[in-house]
This record gives structure tokens, sequence and C-alpha cells, in this order.
């Protein structure tokens, strides 16, 4: 597992209009800026769970989310779930 550095700034990617606890994810860039650089995620509701990634991987996951690649995690879920 790797070291999880202290003073990280976390992002919650949360709706604007959410209201509520969640839980979110929240994202935190480490240092680099390049490919190899970390990406860390987190969930709000167990935040001592942190996965880390590389801002590569990170990257293709965000243009796959943006072309619809994952789209069909969420068919049938309702717009009530996702508030919860």
């Amino acid at each position: 597992m790797a070291d999880i550095p202290p003073d990280l700034t976390w992002t919650r990617a949360a709706p604007p209009d959410a209201t509520g606890p969640g839980p979110w994810i929240e994202i935190a860039f480490g240092e680099g800026d390049d490919g190899e650089a970390p990406v860390h995620l987190r969930e709000t509701s167990d935040p001592e769970n942190v996965v880390t990634t590389n801002r590569r991987k990170w990257e293709a996951f965000v243009l796959g989310v943006q072309a619809g690649e994952f789209d069909h995690f969420v068919e049938g879920a309702l717009e009530s779930d996702l508030d919860d």
C-alpha cells in the first residue's frame, strides 16, 4: 500500500446541488504532473481506505466516462437512488 501524503487537497465529486453527507467520491492529485504522478481516490464514508492510481490511468478513465463507456453501469438506476 502506498504512503498517502497527509497534506493532500481532496476534491469531492458530487453534483453542485447535492445535499447530505453522501457518500461521495473524493479525488486528490499527488505531486508531479507526468503520467506516473499519483492520483488518490476515497469515499467520504470511509476516508481511511484510499485507492491510488496514476495520472495516465485516471485521464483514460475520465475520457471513458465522457465517451459513455460506463453508462451501462447506471442503466435503470433511479434518480432517487443517486441522491442517497
